[in-house]
């Protein structure tokens, strides 16, 4: 995937390609993988779970984020939590970007 929003650094936009369902990218830690993802408007993840712990901050435009069918949405410095094994959907009406943290449990 490419990034389509130029929203991070050269140093970040230097890090290794998220290999995802969004552009991303990715920076490993011990015990923890940091995303630096970008999402064009219109941009919707399907519902899904993973095994992480997940936290993340909106730095650009905003974040629906559906959890057990509850909607929430984030603006710019929110942060959001999605603990792991829960399903849960994204949808970005407008250019968006973000951090995310994905915590081994």
């Amino acid at each position: 995937m490419t990034n389509s929003v130029d929203h991070f650094p050269p140093e970040i936009e230097g890090l290794p390609s998220f290999e995802g369902p969004f552009d991303a990218f990715k920076l490993a830690a011990s015990g923890c993988d940091v995303l630096f993802a970008t999402y064009p408007a219109g941009t919707s993840i399907a519902p899904h779970r993973h095994d992480t712990n997940n936290v993340g901050v909106i730095t650009k435009g905003s974040l629906t984020l559906t959890i057990d069918g509850e909607q929430s949405n984030y603006g710019v410095g929110e942060w959001y939590h999605v603990p792991a094994n829960v399903e849960h959907a994204a949808a970005f009406d407008s250019d968006s970007a973000e951090i995310e943290f994905w915590f081994a449990d």
